[in-house]
């Protein structure tokens, strides 16, 4: 055979044509599929969109019950603190960045062997909560909640309002037929004051001039200074359910509808107290405590001289005579008082 013929090639039979690349139905693949119109896909869309709106996506949600201490009145507080103290309860009120120095102020409570008998007024619904999750039936917050944030700076209206609602509280708990000792929480407990409690007076209280006294000073109203009226702290306060007591904290809410807090006078709650003190003078049984053994800061941090005299005698310190958190803090830690640095287990909140 030339290699230039061709080989003589068989007809291919029908079993051994190649495999068609057409499929068998493409016939019906140019007809439209009816599930795909635009019709169809808007209803389809329009019916995703309404169960989406009847049944949102993921699991079914469940709202937090509600807070039990939401629902908390003082009352039911009071009758829980006082059961611990023999009808005396010992009252602090915070706003959240008052927490650190609550803190403090409880571990020294504590070591005094008094902190069952502590109730604390929460002044916003945070604080309210924080407490209460670490120390159930401790803190109570009477409606309606000030600014928590407003609340914290010396001579600010938000203080003012703050501080002006203390009185209120006092009155309500003697109303309720308990004694109640009222502290500020920028403070120390050095020993147990209750054994300076002596006799039956209605109100006690601590003298928050820096002036010494002697140690045997008279426990009687002091005189008016300059502004006319006395300089009683209203940091630290110990009252009975008498009427006498229920008199003066009554004018003191008096006093302080008639000094509100504004721009040009800058009040706080002290000074309506101390005139309160002077108009109900003769008509309230009032003691002044020691000086030796309840100093104003502005006499302990101060004078050297004095606290090595009365060393031993100390039995409340008051970190006042200066504003601001850290300073407060600084004062507190030169002193060895800032307790929650080291003993924070001691606090019934435990560490921030």
């Amino acid at each position: 055979m030339s290699l230039h013929q061709r080989p003589h090639q068989k007809p291919l039979g029908a079993d051994s044509l190649p495999f068609s690349t057409v499929p068998a139905n493409a016939g019906l693949s140019s007809r439209p599929f009816p599930l795909l119109t635009l019709p169809y896909l808007f209803s389809l869309l329009a019916l995703l969109l309404l169960l989406a709106l009847l049944f949102p996506w993921g699991p079914p949600r469940h709202s937090a019950p509600p807070s039990p201490w939401r629902s908390y009145t003082l009352q039911d507080a009071a009758a829980f603190a006082a059961a611990a103290g023999n009808g005396t309860i010992i009252l602090a009120a915070v706003s959240g960045p008052y927490l650190p120095f609550l803190s403090n102020w409880l571990i020294s409570v504590r070591r005094a062997g008094r902190a069952d008998q502590v109730l604390v007024i929460a002044e916003d619904y945070d604080t309210l909560e924080r407490i209460n999750a670490a120390w159930p039936g401790h803190a109570v917050l009477v409606p309606p909640a000030p600014d928590a944030q407003a609340a914290h700076k010396f001579g600010s209206q938000g203080f003012f309002n703050f501080t002006s609602r203390r009185p209120r509280h006092l009155l309500h708990i003697l109303e309720l037929g308990y004694a109640v000792m009222y502290n500020d929480v920028d403070m120390v407990w050095l020993a147990d004051p209750f054994p300076y409690i002596v006799g039956t007076h209605d109100v006690y209280f601590m003298d928050d001039m820096t002036e010494v006294k002697p140690l045997d000073h008279s426990h009687a109203l002091p005189p008016p200074g300059k502004k006319g009226r006395p300089y009683i702290c209203s940091c630290m306060i110990f009252l009975q359910p008498t009427e006498g007591a229920k008199l003066l904290l009554r004018k003191w809410i008096e006093e302080l509808k008639e000094q509100p807090w504004s721009k040009k006078v800058k009040s706080n709650d002290q000074p309506a107290f101390n005139w309160a003190l002077l108009k109900t003078a003769g008509q309230v049984d009032v003691y002044l405590l020691p000086q030796s053994a309840f100093p104003t800061g502005g006499l302990y941090f101060k004078n050297k001289t004095w606290v090595k005299e009365t060393k031993g005698k100390h039995v409340i310190i008051h970190n006042n005579y200066i504003t601001g958190f850290e300073k407060k803090i600084k004062r507190f830690r030169d002193h060895k008082l800032w307790l929650v640095d080291e003993h924070s287990d001691e606090s019934p909140l435990g560490k921030l």
